[in-house]
């Protein structure tokens, strides 16, 4: 496209300053889904400006949502009519229209949903979703371009997930709310997103127990109202901020992002030889003057290492010193950014075997999930088209460290998922620009 935006980096030194992060892009738009399902207004605070929001609120308005959003501020509320079918114009954008169709069965008896889409770090299978919606009641039915369904109303049931899946757990919890009778959930993800959902919805009104073992009971009631809540801090950022100060020799202060949000985080870090200063205000890691050191880190499910981490960890690992591992266990696609960083320079070979943790799901399979990266590489500029969100941001690590100017395409990814990336490094002192 000719008319593509473009960012021109040109490395400019350690990157200093403080970052201040918004509710996370995998926490709003689920909130938004929630949502649907209150009478009376329900308002979302600290939201980011990321592409999800405008994506997931056109939907919600095709649907016949009431949605405003106000910089920060997401305003939603039910319409005097509700139409069961998301546009096929959505088909492929994100995730979230599969999230809906739960919500969909209870306001309309019926739904539709174009199929899923998002970044290409895997296969993001809705049979988990389905076979919940059926256990439960459900007549749906997959269609092309879509996913079908149909109930006059949802029956609480007993769920377990073969593997603990944070889409399906947000399916099941929004679906479970407003269904007859009592759902228990075994195998339930837990992340930090996941939870705040849940405390979403039980402040409309919903009735949520969160037990031991991965186990959530949800006991149906008859309706939701609206309420308000403020997102936490988005983890994600946070740690691609922290990434951006030490691979670059500076010093980033991450505002507004808890620090239970991070623990396993900061751990991995200082175990490279990060020094951490953690208060009330803001964390801060900076690298000695030996620089850091290599690690061995596997992706797990909370409260592992989170796998939209490794990405930034990746271009850390190039700058630390000795051979760093990296075996991703939650998405067999998640690599698929490596070209784009060995083409920067970054020295990283990718293999279908289980390195740097014991077999996980993938270990027979011919997925390349994991990795094993040499430090320290000097970097080069070079022009690079960027695959997904996460990859687009360790690209501007890697053109941060650089050895000359660097062209990012595809940046509108990075937007999609960082709340204004090109302001906030703008603000940390790298030279970049826009073009196109």
């Amino acid at each position: 496209m000719s008319d593509e935006e473009v960012w021109l980096i040109e490395p400019s030194g350690p990157l200093r300053g403080d970052v201040v992060v918004r509710g996370s892009k995998n926490g709003v738009s689920k909130h938004m889904v929630a949502a649907m399902l209150g009478t009376g207004e329900s308002i979302i605070g600290n939201a980011p400006e990321v592409g999800e929001v405008g994506i997931t609120a056109s939907m919600l308005r095709a649907l016949g949502i009431t949605v405003e959003i106000d910089d920060s501020e997401i305003r939603i509320e039910q319409g005097p009519r509700i139409e069961p079918r998301v546009p096929a114009e959505y088909t492929g954008l994100n995730r979230i229209p599969i999230l809906m169709l739960g919500p969909l069965l209870h306001l309309a008896g019926e739904a539709f949903v174009p199929l899923v889409g998002g970044d290409p770090i895997g296969r993001r299978p809705i049979d988990f979703h389905v076979a919940a919606l059926r256990d439960m009641g459900a007549e749906v039915e997959i269609q092309e371009g879509g996913v079908y369904a149909k109930a006059k109303r949802l029956n609480g049931t007993r769920l377990e997930l073969p593997y603990p899946s944070v889409g399906a757990t947000e399916t099941i919890l929004m679906s479970a709310v407003l269904a007859e009778g009592k759902t228990v959930l075994k195998n339930a993800a837990m992340e930090p997103e996941v939870v705040e959902l849940a405390l979403f919805l039980q402040r409309m009104g919903a009735r949520i127990e969160l037990s031991p073992d991965r186990r959530i009971v949800i006991e149906g009631v008859e309706r939701l109202h609206g309420a308000q809540t403020w997102l936490a801090g988005d983890r994600i950022e946070a740690f691609s901020y922290l990434a951006a100060g030490l691979v670059t020799g500076g010093e980033v202060r991450v505002h507004g992002c808890p620090q239970d949000r991070l623990v396993t985080a900061i751990t991995t870090l200082a175990r490279m030889g990060a020094r951490f200063e953690i208060n009330d205000e803001y964390l801060c890691a900076t690298a000695p003057p030996e620089g850091l050191r290599a690690a061995a880190v596997q992706t797990d499910t909370h409260p592992g290492f989170m796998t939209d981490w490794q990405t930034p960890l990746m271009v850390l690992f190039t700058q630390s010193h000795g051979m760093s591992v990296l075996h991703e266990t939650v998405f067999e696609n998640r690599l698929v950014y490596v070209p784009a960083l060995q083409a920067m320079g970054c020295e990283i070979e990718v293999f279908d075997q289980c390195l740097g943790g014991p077999a996980c799901r993938y270990h027979d399979s011919n997925a390349k999930h994991s990795a094993v990266v040499r430090g320290v590489s000097q970097l080069k500029g070079a022009d690079v088209r960027l695959p997904d969100i996460r990859a687009g941001f360790s690209a501007v690590l890697a053109a941060a460290v650089a050895d000359g100017p660097s062209t990012l395409r595809g940046v509108h990814h990075i937007e999609r998922g960082y709340h204004r990336p090109f302001e906030q490094f703008k603000t940390l002192g790298l030279d970049i620009q826009r073009r196109g």
